[in-house]
């Protein structure tokens, strides 16, 4: 009798072959996943094996709904005559068994209760038989084992012959059939699988189309998984009058998303709960340490360090995880596993949970959360050793820069995250990351850990490194472009080093504060304050840093016309980092000193000078230094008016730029190209690329290139013979662009084209203002 009660409780018997539900309400999105299935189901497949297919995913992703709706999809193309469905309870407390499975699939079967064999081998036989006998009267069943956990649960149901089978589970089931993983939604698909369970409701509700911003943040919030979405379209049919927007903010305030993902009869969390219960103590715990991470994913390497556990041991525990589907291998890198987000909001919860049973548990986590910190930063500035310049001692923990950088680029939102977590992580973080996220143009990130470093120093009362800290947050803030922010900040580094004395620090800070007045256009305390970078760099033997001065004065005596003592500095600067090893360095001061000599009308020079500037960026892996070499090199070959290969230098440079991200060097060679084409006669693609430069240009806020695109534009369209009003329209965008950036005397010149614009002949490209010079500025 206990028996008997058992099979009821946990493996009810079917409505025979006729037990397949329909889907329910809003099933979409499933395209693939169902074409695969059916794919196997197919009796007319040749070469495949048995018609098993096996489907497996986390809890609440929608396994059970595609196992019905490809039942149905199966059943209407006449490939079976009936379904046999088995619910094995896989995640409950006491999951069915297979011989109280297979009494319920005999059952269905026909088989009367006397006729049953006793639990054990003779059950499976019968059940055989009988699916033999079926095949000889022609007959094709489709077995469907909803929900099971284990193997041994599914291996004896099953079927023999031509039969086919589907199985879900939370596991990853090998050995039985073909596998197929069933994901979340798409975004599209969570969106219409909500409207369409709340019109199932209402046919009228309206929420959804009213408001489809809210409904992209309330699906989101469900993270596109079915069950989260049919529970939340639940609780809104039950307050018909509840805007999206209110309960999309529920899910993401106080009241937490686990918590706003219960109706009363189904509940998120009792899912998460019940796949964390089938796991193994050792398997638990890492899932909650895992939680303990700050960023989005996490290396093998760095699990073993918060696990306090040999590589080799937690990766197996990792790969377990995974085969429950509560972590996941990232589509990326193999070495690389991460939750999604409801996932970790459960496994955070559970892990604090377990820190608020006692000082041990507590002492354990934290001490893992430790671990973790000190294994980015040890890492971080090690890495950072490769990006120093040439002949700098180098740690050995990476064998080399693209190895150091592959390392960065990896955890990058990791150490962004852990620079968050302590002021001393942020402070050490700071230092370790600035060279890297310059490398790699992540430029507002550079402003925003180094703005986490000077926060640091006030709660950790730490005078010592506070200069650094607003030389580096400069630093930052002007190639960010926020020139005015830039100012203030070199301006309270140099006067925090000069009240210490750090000559070599005030040094690096006047570098830096050149370069900012520079770009502010006040070219005379720009050079001011490079003379004197340079000055206190011959002072302390700064070989570097005094390189480094000498490039940048060579800008600023540009800008002043000064073209022979231009090219002295640029020259010296040169010479100077070839003494250091310094490769990137010397690159840089070979495109400066190419358009020195493009100034002094040298163009084969220059063009020798940019050609070098390249190939040594290229040696050292600088893609943004490359980039510019690329752009510079073009303006050389229009000035030997070899106009197809500037085209091609000019695009190699957009390119180069957009593959880093550094959107400012794109928008320079966009206004290149502008010209390039126009040097062609091809003005309708110059015009196209000049005004695509100037909006780029336009929307990084500098105003002066902004000018200096549409000067090109204008002088194309005259070029072009275009109509006067857009010439004129033209000039007017200039001279608005030019008096934003305070360049009064060449907004006055752009006005007086927009008056005679009748008069107003083309330009060739080389007599542009200056539209193929990119110098990236050296901070110091």
């Amino acid at each position: 009798m206990t028996a008997n009660t058992y099979v009821q409780q946990y493996a009810p018997v079917p409505t025979a072959l006729d037990a397949l539900p329909q889907p329910p309400v809003g099933f979409t999105g499933r395209e693939d996943d169902l074409a695969y299935i059916l794919g196997v189901l197919d009796p007319d497949r040749s070469g495949q094996g048995p018609a098993v297919a096996v489907l497996s995913g986390g809890g609440g992703v929608g396994k059970t709904t595609l196992a019905y709706a490809a039942g149905h999809a199966a059943q209407r193309s006449g490939w079976f005559t009936g379904v046999l469905l088995v619910d094995l309870h896989g995640y409950d407390p006491q999951p069915a068994q297979a011989e109280e499975a297979l009494e319920a699939l005999l059952r269905s079967l026909g088989v009367p209760h006397e006729h049953l064999p006793p639990p054990g081998a003779g059950r499976d036989v019968l059940y055989r038989s009988q699916l033999n006998a079926r095949q000889d009267k022609g007959q094709r069943l489709l077995v469907v084992a909803d929900n099971a956990s284990a193997i041994a649960q599914v291996q004896p149901l099953m079927p023999p012959g031509h039969h086919g089978m589907l199985v879900t589970s939370r596991q990853r089931l090998t050995g039985l059939g073909r596998m197929r993983t069933v994901n979340r939604l798409q975004p599209e698909d969570a969106i219409a699988l909500l409207e369409a369970a709340l019109k199932n409701n209402d046919p009228d509700d309206p929420r959804v189309e009213q408001d489809p911003e809210a409904a992209q943040r309330l699906v989101s919030a469900c993270d596109y998984l079915p069950l989260a979405l049919q529970i939340t379209a639940a609780l809104l049919a039950q307050d018909p009058g509840q805007p999206l927007s209110e309960r999309a903010d529920a899910l993401g305030g106080a009241e937490g998303v686990l918590d706003g993902l219960d109706d009363g009869d189904r509940s998120l969390r009792t899912t998460f709960d019940q796949s964390l219960e089938r796991l193994t103590p050792q398997e638990q715990d890492l899932f909650r340490l895992l939680a303990l991470n700050p960023g989005p994913d996490i290396s093998t390497p760095a699990a073993a360090v918060l696990a306090d556990q040999p590589q080799p041991a937690t990766e197996r525990l990792l790969a377990r995880l995974a085969a429950s589907h509560l972590i996941e291998r990232t589509p990326a890198a193999r070495d690389r596993w991460q939750m999604h987000d409801l996932l970790r909001a459960y496994a955070q919860k559970q892990t604090a949970a377990v820190m608020d049973r006692g000082r041990t548990p507590r002492r354990r986590y934290d001490q893992a959360r430790d671990r973790l910190t000190h294994h980015y930063i040890q890492h971080a500035q090690a890495a950072n050793t490769h990006l120093d310049p040439t002949g700098s001692p180098v740690s050995a923990r990476f064998t080399d820069r693209d190895q150091a950088l592959a390392w960065f680029d990896a955890e990058r939102e990791n150490l962004m995250a852990t620079a968050h977590t302590t002021p001393q992580a942020a402070l050490d973080l700071s230092f370790a990351l600035g060279s890297y996220l310059r490398w790699r143009q992540r430029l507002q990130d550079h402003v925003v850990v180094r703005a986490l470093a000077l926060d640091a120093c006030t709660k950790l009362n730490d005078t010592r490194n506070r200069a650094t800290v607003w030389n580096n947050l400069g630093g930052a803030l002007q190639e960010l472009r926020r020139f005015d922010d830039a100012l203030h900040a070199l301006e309270t580094a140099l006067a925090l080093y000069q009240q210490t004395g750090d000559t070599n620090g005030e040094a690096s800070a006047w570098n830096n504060l050149g370069n900012t007045l520079k770009a502010l256009r006040r070219f005379d305390d720009a050079l001011h304050a490079h003379q004197t970078a340079r000055n206190l760099h011959q002072q302390t033997g700064d070989t570097n840093g005094e390189a480094s001065a000498w490039n940048n004065l060579g800008g600023v005596l540009k800008e002043l016309r000064r073209f022979d003592d231009t090219l002295h500095a640029v020259e010296t600067a040169r010479d100077l980092y070839q003494q250091t090893g310094d490769t990137n360095g010397e690159a840089s001061a070979w495109n400066s000193l190419g358009i020195a000599l493009k100034d002094l009308r040298r163009f084969d020079d220059a063009l020798h000078a940019h050609q070098t500037a390249r190939d040594l960026h290229q040696q050292t892996g600088d893609t943004n230094g490359e980039a510019s070499a690329w752009n510079n090199l073009g303006g050389a070959l229009k000035d030997l008016r070899r106009f197809d290969d500037a085209l091609h230098a000019h695009q190699t440079a957009r390119d180069l730029h957009q593959q880093t991200g550094n959107t400012h060097g794109e928008a320079i060679a966009w206004n290149n190209l502008g010209t390039a084409y126009r040097g062609l006669g091809r003005f309708d693609e110059a015009v196209v690329a000049g005004k695509q430069a100037a909006a780029m240009l336009a929307a990084a806020r500098d105003w002066f290139r902004t000018g200096e695109a549409w000067g090109e534009v204008a002088t194309t369209l005259t070029a072009a013979g275009a109509d006067t009003a857009q010439v004129r329209e033209a000039w007017e965008q200039s001279a608005q662009a030019y008096t934003q950036a305070g360049a009064g005397e060449e907004a006055d010149a752009s006005r007086e084209h927009a008056t005679h614009t009748e008069t107003v002949e083309a330009q060739l490209p080389t007599d542009a203002v200056r539209p193929e010079e990119e110098v990236a500025s050296e901070s110091g």
